[in-house]
């Protein structure tokens, strides 16, 4: 089994139980730990990317700035430093805003069941896009990009319809608080 191709099975409490190839995961729905990260620039704008055409699922999709899984024996703070750098060619300070379970049917029979911990940080930075993982990427604001998934929701992937709301209630809390 190759590392970098398996994800880290955990139970409800984040707590790890077991290593699977990352395929057989998604087919067989079991839980895994997860990342998502969100970036937003000095506006408040959040950056999203559209998945590559040839992901294996949710293609072509727009999503959060990126998403992955730790590899086995990889912190998942120092995994979404390191996939932000191999996705969208940036590096920023990143602060853990919270994490949820999610459940969800994909095309082509896979099943997401993630414990997905969610990350954001501030960058104005232009990234410099993976094109096997990323087909392309803008910046935001809140309200447009709300209006676009209320109009256009097949657009987004399953993942970041259930985040974004979050996201932002906690991003401006954060804001506030400072």
């Amino acid at each position: 089994m190759m590392m970098n191709d398996s994800v880290i099975l955990v139970n409800a409490q984040d707590e790890e139980t077991g290593l699977m190839l990352k395929l057989e995961a998604h087919e067989k729905g079991l839980l895994h730990r997860a990342f998502s990260v969100f970036l937003f620039n000095d506006q408040g704008e959040l950056l999203v990317q559209r998945r590559a055409i040839d992901k294996y699922h949710s293609a072509d999709l727009w999503s959060n700035t990126c998403c992955s899984h730790p590899m086995p024996g990889e912190e998942t703070l120092q995994a979404a430093h390191r996939r932000l750098q191999e996705e969208m060619g940036m590096q920023t300070g990143l602060i853990p805003l919270y994490s949820f379970i999610y459940h969800a049917p994909l095309e082509n029979g896979l099943i997401e069941y993630e414990f997905d911990h969610v990350f954001t940080g501030v960058s104005d930075q232009a990234p410099v896009i993976n094109t096997d993982e990323v087909s392309d990427w803008k910046f935001m604001s809140a309200d447009d990009l709300l209006a676009d998934i209320e109009i256009n929701p097949g657009l987004y992937t399953v993942w970041f319809k259930m985040a974004v709301r979050t996201v932002l209630e906690k991003r401006k809390n954060l804001i506030t608080k400072q």
